[in-house]
């Protein structure tokens, strides 16, 4: 209903499309006559209708806009693509997209989305946009076995694997609005759970309370709320958390305003006396920066020899 009022209120729309999940669920869209270029004064709208859980995810695979030679990167007086989903009976833009560069996924916080691109002016080189779409109920996480009786709850196992990773919701795109999500992590008698964060980018400032409107993302030893670890939220570098015991729950919750890319992470079950080792990946990587630098220098010092000795 919300959406098919946002309709009378624009002009009329040649290239209108809906995509219901009763149809298919999944397909893909694509601007006005792509991948030749798009007509000047092109305005269109794309709207998703899904069912119950599930909710919209776009993948972009490609992504070509009239851009101006002046290198502007504001939007607003630019060719455009918005997506907007439905908050508390009001539709909010979630993200505007312009330009050349390929976007992020972006995923819908509820069954519904709407796309509207406008495309004011156009050159031979401006091919529009491709975009997959997908209406899924696993928020665009791969791993862990999904709990199907919650909203967004997964379960790592390590009877079933030792280690892997989890990300936050529709990672590595912004993760959607007002969207709360459960990992569980269970070990075995005598083990302990540590995680390695690779990437944290949530929405909020310490101490990350309703007060301030903050995401977050919590830790805890037992199945209810635990004041051991407190909330983690803003821009992080990488970091480690370890449980004390052989169960361990993170929970990630958004709110219905502003959001961020999330975060990345690995988990690993250890016995309880053993210590953490950092991926052979890792190590390699911190190997390879040290061969590099210590080559720079050495060559540079050899350099120095010989232009102060010829």
């Amino acid at each position: 209903m919300l959406f098919s009022v946002l309709k009378r209120k624009v002009s009329p729309s040649s290239c209108h499309q809906e995509f219901n999940s009763d149809g298919s669920k999944h397909g893909t869209l694509t601007s006005p006559h792509y991948p030749l270029a798009y007509p000047p004064n092109t305005h269109c709208h794309y709207e998703f209708f899904g069912r119950g859980k599930e909710r919209i995810r776009l993948i972009f695979q490609d992504f070509f806009l009239f851009k101006s030679s002046d290198g502007s990167a504001d939007c607003r007086n630019l060719d455009s693509l918005q997506a907007f989903v439905n908050v508390d009976g009001r539709l909010e833009n979630v993200a505007t997209f312009c330009g050349v560069d390929l976007p992020k996924p972006i995923m819908s916080n509820g069954p519904k989305l709407m796309l509207e691109f406008r495309g004011t002016q156009s050159s031979r080189h401006s091919r529009g946009f491709k975009i997959s779409y997908s209406f899924i109920e696993n928020f665009g996480i791969t791993t862990g076995r999904q709990l199907k009786e919650f909203p967004c709850a997964f379960v790592y196992n390590s009877s079933e694997s030792h280690n892997g990773t989890f990300a936050s919701p529709n990672s590595p795109g912004l993760y959607p609005r007002d969207t709360e999500c459960s990992y569980f992590f269970h070990g075995g008698q005598s083990e302990k759970v540590h995680l390695h964060f690779t990437h944290f980018d949530v929405e909020g400032v310490l101490p990350c309370e309703a007060v301030s409107a903050s995401d977050y993302v919590e830790f805890s030893n037992y199945m209810t709320e635990d004041n051991k670890y407190g909330r983690y939220c803003g821009q992080m570098k990488e970091f480690h958390v370890e449980s004390e015991r052989n169960f361990f729950k993170v929970t990630f919750r958004s709110n219905d305003r502003l959001d961020g890319t999330g975060f990345k992470a690995m988990y690993q079950f250890l016995e309880a006396s053993e210590e953490y080792q950092a991926p052979i990946s890792d190590k390699a990587s911190e190997s390879l920066h040290f061969s590099g630098v210590m080559g720079f220098i050495i060559a540079a010092a050899h350099l120095n020899h010989q232009l102060y000795h010829s």
